[in-house]
């Protein structure tokens, strides 16, 4: 377990006091950047940013809200919008049908979230997402699958619908609900993150499932051999002292890799081990929303440190590692969304270690990013300012 510092354990009882002020910031992917930081602040890694896009970039589709999208094995894609409906496009993205209409909870920051496929997806047909749902005593994030039936060319629909874990404790307030999945590299598990839903301290309760990793099986049940178990936690806890986890995946090695937003900047990349402590909220390289100081990330203190952090925020959305060979230079590097920064980020991925590289500007907030068949990168526009949300498709140069 992690060590508490007297200092630390002092915040902690100002953050209980200050759930108010967190509850005001819902729709803080659109946060004012953080102040600068002081002297104790450790310098962050430059970040490079382009002039010109070192890509071509064209407009597929628009979409209501878009959150998420993945590829089915013909080409064609599933994208959700935020209000609920998943939806079936063509390769082109010139047609589409809704194939599932989910009743989710759409306040805030919820919604119908991500999409991904079963690694048996060409035999099973399975499809796994998540959204928000209201239930007794709040609001939490929803884990579920389905199964899509093609066999009616023109009238596929996702069938047998089934809600497979549930956040708990559910409680009130529409933000940081996470939701993002991720299948290991042998398709064994699944991982799902949680967030800690703008209440601070459940991130390190023992007795909750907010604010972290989790590991389960296929069916949704904890996965066994789960780290934290023994130590009284959940167990289906993976990790923990997570704030906002919307990116998540494995890298070409069998690693995984985590992105989250911070408070009033301190947005991060984490490296995710089994059992360890990110710390949120006893430190943070980001500052509350009313200028309070949160205690820097610092060698010694007992918790995992980020690879890479923003001041000021990114407010990432989305995470892909990429393995294609349209762009060979960014192999193995990661690809987020920024939405506040209205930008696509890459990170430098080196085994273990990271850095920042190219932060493009993209003149609208960016909330998914993917990699297609032929190794094309693919974003959705968020759309939240009342515009549709394009899908951009982006190749190289010449």
């Amino acid at each position: 377990m992690a060590r508490e510092r007297t200092s630390v354990v002092l915040h902690r009882i100002a953050f209980v006091a200050a759930l108010s002020v967190a509850s005001a910031c819902s729709g803080e992917d659109t946060a004012t950047p953080a102040s600068t930081p002081g002297a104790s602040t450790p310098a962050p890694t430059p970040s490079a940013t382009s002039g010109a896009l070192p890509f071509a970039t064209a407009a597929v589709a628009d979409f209501d809200q878009p959150w998420a999208m993945t590829f089915l094995p013909d080409g064609r894609m599933l994208v959700t919008e935020k209000r609920g409906d998943l939806l079936l496009v063509s390769a082109d993205g010139r047609t589409r049908r809704t194939v599932a209409t989910l009743p989710v909870d759409a306040a805030g920051q919820g919604g119908l979230m991500d999409v991904v496929l079963a690694p048996d997806f060409a035999t099973s047909g399975r499809v796994y997402f998540s959204y928000s749902a209201a239930g007794e005593g709040g609001k939490g994030v929803v884990l579920a699958r389905g199964r899509l039936d093609t066999s009616t060319a023109g009238g596929e629909r996702l069938q047998s619908i089934e809600a497979l874990w549930r956040a708990s404790p559910l409680v009130d307030g529409n933000g940081h609900y996470s939701g993002r999945i991720a299948f290991s590299p042998d398709g064994r598990y699944l991982f799902f993150t949680a967030g800690d839903r703008q209440k601070f301290t459940p991130a390190q309760d023992k007795g909750g499932t907010l604010g972290k990793v989790l590991r389960l099986t296929p069916d949704g049940q904890p996965a066994p051999g789960n780290p934290l178990a023994a130590q009284g936690f959940k167990p289906e806890v993976w990790s923990y002292g997570h704030r906002n986890l919307l990116g998540i995946a494995f890298d070409a090695q069998g690693n995984l890799w985590e992105q989250e937003m911070g408070p009033k900047g301190g947005d991060e990349v984490n490296l995710i081990l089994p059992g360890r402590n990110y710390g949120w909220p006893n430190v943070s390289n980001g500052s509350h929303y009313d200028g309070r100081d949160i205690p820097d990330h610092a060698a010694g203190d007992g918790y995992e440190a980020p690879k890479v952090w923003w001041n000021p925020a990114i407010s990432p959305a989305g995470l892909m590692i990429y393995s294609g060979n349209l762009f060979p230079q960014w192999k193995g590097d990661a690809f987020i969304g920024g939405l506040s920064s209205q930008s696509l980020v890459r990170v430098d991925v080196n085994g273990t270690s990271a850095t920042k590289g190219d932060q493009w500007s993209m003149g609208a907030r960016i909330r998914e990013v993917e990699q297609g068949p032929d190794g094309a990168i693919w974003v959705l526009e968020d759309g939240a300012d009342g515009s549709q949300g394009r899908l951009l498709k982006l190749t190289p140069r010449g």
